[in-house]
């Protein structure tokens, strides 16, 4: 067996992602059509090792290019996601034969007392097993293997970041770097001006481009009317379009529309690049300055449009931030020159490339990034401001003033800090800060103007009130998503390669072990599906009874009550059992979890538990049912409603008393109604003693009777019960139909007993104590009490 299981492993090493499996069955019964497919399978087998072998060659050569390991990286991922699929290769013919194989029961300590024919049919199935298993033991090894190499890749490419990330170049602070970077500067010139001489002395180009004049001068004009009125004429219009709009949808239709103001002159641009294209007019740098026209006038547009809605100058647009007029015109203005210097120098940067004019081009695009930089420095300033002076009655507070307090603060120290480092030659390191601060205020912007959107959807979906919307769940929710979505986009912003977010996605996809099987998010998501279907499915069952069927029985509210419950908390174990089955989850190995949680049942959660078993008890048994008049622990009420854990009692003053459920299983309840209504009531009276006891006794007997409430089988009667300290003691008891009414009985009969005693000369006693004095000569005896003196007479 051992000989067999290592020329397996040997043999399908070669193999990927379960292809060798047909060919082993194959094997078993040679014929024709396996001995055509091999080849294929060399063939494949043979591409990835020596895929793997150049692989780990390049990755060990320190002078291949980053681009290189990058493309080499995703080939390997590729193959890596081919591997992880094949790992669950011959899932259910393994489970059918670990099954079969237990089937025979465990194997015999001493293999000679095993029966001849169990013991050959073992070793038949344990080698099929064995078979069976290795072509996902291949491919988790070949998984393996690119794995490491893909991490060793992710491992060189971020260092070789980190290094470009602090490396220092020629300082804009020193005097000697101004000659070189000039002539740096005078040389694009030259070369820029050299291509447009080349393409014009080019009779075809220049005949295209005399040929396209007319159109291209009349798509200039239209895209600077465009770029210069397209704003005014959108915001004219909407404004007109608000008085036509009731208020409740203003905050719906205005975002959507005012895109209009970022569409259209990236439309016009871009309309206006593809007809000097066409032209083929111009070489490399002017090729590259076009291409990059149009990106650069998007960024532009939409953070115009951002900074028009952050920093609003119509008052018809909510706040967002807390800013007086004169302040959100000077924070529009700050991004709108902040956007111009990213758009020139997007433009600059696309056509004075490094690598053709050396490490001083990148010296002259310092200036760019000292503007962004201070006005980096003053948006965060501008945030500030909005938080220890705002306009009355709009201040910011708890999360949110957290978080502009963060912004402004980080905003500030990137935009001081960044054109320092620059300053000193890291221009890298500055460029690689102040830009991506200013864009992740731009995508946090962004991100809140789209949850205000939300909550301005639900409350026109719900017609609840704007600020309400903001508090409830659902637009809450969503917004959550959104916060968590822009965490990637943020993620590339500061740097991250796209790679590596591939990388940590794919980690997230391929989830984790337990045990022997894999736990993926989507087996989550598969599990909350089915889980909410069933659930979905028990509440409607547990309506159905409760309304159709329940209703139609003899079953008293308890039994009904009981059924429902019951047939709630089955449906939820159905529910979560056929959940945990279709994911794959192996209900085998939750046996240590289940094992160590009974230790802490056992100690911290006993108290729990219990609970838990008597409100099993309860609805099963019904000792105590909703509707019923008990008395638990000192407290008297009606059972309101019984749950898994516990009992909830409404008391005559109509307050809830949550009664553990252990304490009406084991501790001494009384159940006033738990059979029947019917109960006993009990008047106590007192007479005088100089009453006639036989005329009370009757009299006590009529208005027991004549109680409608009082049943008359068996008869209420009246005890003469003793003679007391004040006066004689007497009892009507009577049995009520309803126990629920013995309040308003006993009431009416006092009523009663008053009256007719008052008519018939009977006098209720009340105490009266006698105080005697035994030594009265003991007590102090009090002063004569003086009078004050006479005031003087007048005069």
């Amino acid at each position: 067996m051992t000989v067999l299981l290592r020329s397996c492993l040997v043999l399908l090493f070669l193999t990927m992602a379960g292809a060798l499996s047909p060919a082993l069955h194959a094997q078993e019964a040679p014929a024709p059509a396996a001995a055509a497919e091999a080849p294929v399978v060399d063939e494949q087998t043979a591409a990835w090792l020596a895929f793997a072998t150049r692989s780990e060659e390049l990755i060990a050569d320190p002078t291949t290019r980053s681009e290189r390991l990058e493309a080499l990286r995703s080939e390997l991922a590729t193959w890596r996601e081919t591997f992880l699929e094949a790992q669950t290769a011959n899932g259910l013919r393994i489970t059918t034969l670990r099954e079969q194989i237990a089937a025979l029961g465990e194997a015999p300590a001493e293999p000679a007392t095993e029966p001849a024919e169990i013991a050959a049919r073992r070793a038949e199935l344990n080698e099929q097993l064995t078979r069976a298993q290795a072509p996902g033991i291949a491919a988790e090894e070949a998984y393996r293997r690119a794995d490491g190499l893909i991490r060793e890749a992710d491992t060189i490419l971020r260092q070789r970041q980190a290094s470009e990330l602090v490396a220092r170049g020629p300082a804009p602070a020193n005097p000697a770097s101004w000659a070189p970077a000039a002539g740096v500067f005078g040389k694009w010139v030259t070369d820029l001006w050299a291509e447009t001489e080349r393409s014009w002395a080019n009779p075809a180009r220049r005949k295209a481009v005399t040929d396209a004049a007319p159109v291209l001068v009349i798509e200039l004009l239209i895209a600077i009317a465009m770029m210069w009125q397209g704003r005014r004429l959108i915001q004219r219009w909407i404004a007109r379009l608000q008085a036509r709009v009731r208020p409740v949808w203003w905050g719906v239709i205005e975002l959507p529309l005012s895109l209009a103001q970022v569409a259209l002159p990236v439309i016009a641009v871009a309309v206006l690049i593809a007809a000097f294209q066409r032209t083929g007019f111009g070489g490399m740098q002017i090729r590259a300055i076009a291409e990059a026209a149009v990106p650069a006038t998007f960024v532009f547009a939409l953070t115009t449009w951002i900074a028009g809605h952050i920093f609003p100058a119509r008052e018809h647009l909510t706040t967002i931030l807390p800013l007086p007029p004169e302040r959100r015109r000077e924070g529009r203005i700050l991004v709108t020159l902040f956007a111009l210097a990213g758009a020139a120098e997007t433009l600059f940067a696309a056509a004075l490339s490094s690598e053709r004019y050396g490490e001083y081009a990148q010296l002259l695009l310092y200036p760019f990034t000292l503007l962004s930089g201070l006005f980096l420095f003053r948006i965060g300033q501008l945030l500030r401001h909005a938080l220890i002076a705002p306009p009355e009655g709009e201040a910011l507070s708890g999360f949110a003033a957290t978080v502009v307090t963060l912004l402004s603060r980080a905003a500030m120290v990137i935009g001081i800090a960044g054109p320092l480092a620059g300053a000193a030659g890291f221009l890298t390191l500055a460029e690689s800060t102040v830009r991506p601060a200013m864009v992740t205020l731009g995508v946090l912007a962004l991100v809140t103007l789209i949850q205000r959107l939300i909550y301005d959807l639900y409350a026109l979906v719900t017609r609840a009130d704007a600020k309400l919307a903001r508090d409830a769940l659902f637009p809450v929710l969503v917004s959550s998503l959104l916060v968590i979505a822009a965490v990637p986009v943020l993620a590339l912003v500061w740097g991250v390669r796209p790679a590596e977010l591939t990388e940590y996605w794919s980690t997230f996809q391929d989830g984790f072990k337990l045990g022997d099987a894999r736990v993926r998010p989507m087996d989550f998501i598969l599990f909350v599906i089915i889980f909410g279907i069933g659930y979905g499915v028990t509440r409607l069952m547990q309506g159905a009874l409760k309304t159709s069927i329940l209703p139609k029985t003899t079953l008293d509210t308890g039994s009904k009550n009981a059924i429902v419950s019951g047939l709630g908390y089955v449906g939820i174990v159905l529910a979560a059992l056929a959940a945990i089955t279709s994911t794959g989850l192996d209900l085998s190995s939750l046996a240590i979890v289940a094992g160590a949680l009974s230790v802490g049942i056992g100690f911290g959660l006993q108290n729990i538990v219990q609970n838990f078993i008597s409100g099993v008890i309860l609805l099963i048994e019904r000792p105590v049912a909703e509707g019923d008049w008990v008395e638990v622990g000192g407290v008297q009420g009606i059972v309101r409603g019984i749950s898994i854990r516990s009992t909830r009692v409404e008391t005559f003053d109509r307050n809830s008393v949550i009664v553990p459920n252990a304490s009406l299983i084991s501790g001494q309840v009384t159940n006033f109604t738990a059979f029947n209504q019917t109960g006993r009531v009990i008047v106590p009276i007192s007479v005088g003693y100089d009453s006639d006891t036989r005329k009370v006794q009757k009299i006590l007997q009529e208005i027991a009777e004549a109680q409608p409430m009082v049943v008359l089988t068996p008869p209420p009667s009246v005890l003469f019960a003793g003679f007391g300290a004040d006066g004689l003691n007497f009892e009507i008891r009577a049995i009520l139909r309803d126990i629920n009414f013995s309040g308003s009985v006993k009431t009416e009969i006092n009523h009663q007993i008053m009256e007719r005693f008052s008519a018939e000369g009977i006098s209720i006693p009340f105490a009266q104590r006698e105080v005697r004095i035994l030594n009265p000569e003991a007590l102090p005896v009090p002063a004569p009490a003086t009078e004050p003196p006479a005031p003087p007479l007048a005069g």
